[in-house]
């Protein structure tokens, strides 16, 4: 594993492919299906990856966009979740781990990032 990994949970709509080549890559990453709680709504799916201590990565940013916010109104702190528009699979393969390797654990926490 990478040094300081940051642990990520990818969301349904993510393509699976990415959930098989990140852990390939010496990555920690897991799909939603993979845990077992594909159909669970979105804030379901953030409160699991809480409990888990992972970084959500969806493709689904307005609800995304909405719930980091309500946590952040709240103060509810969350490892952090990334969302990436609906672009080729190459560029989604190459963005998740360059924005991996940029980022710690710590500065994903609480916050919403584009990749």
């Amino acid at each position: 594993m990478h040094e300081q990994a940051i642990r990520l949970l990818l969301d349904e709509d993510i393509w699976q492919g990415l959930a098989e080549a990140l852990p390939q890559a010496d990555y920690d990453a897991i799909s939603v299906t993979e845990a077992g709680h594909k159909g669970f709504s979105d804030e379901e799916i953030l409160a699991h990856a809480i409990v888990e201590g992972r970084a959500v990565l969806t493709h689904n940013i307005q609800d995304f966009a909405r719930l980091a916010e309500t946590y952040f109104l709240q103060e509810i702190e969350h490892p952090g979740i990334s969302v990436a528009r609906q672009f080729e699979k190459g560029k989604l393969l190459r963005r998740t781990p360059a924005l991996l390797d940029t980022l710690t654990p710590e500065s994903l926490a609480n916050t919403l990032r584009f990749v």
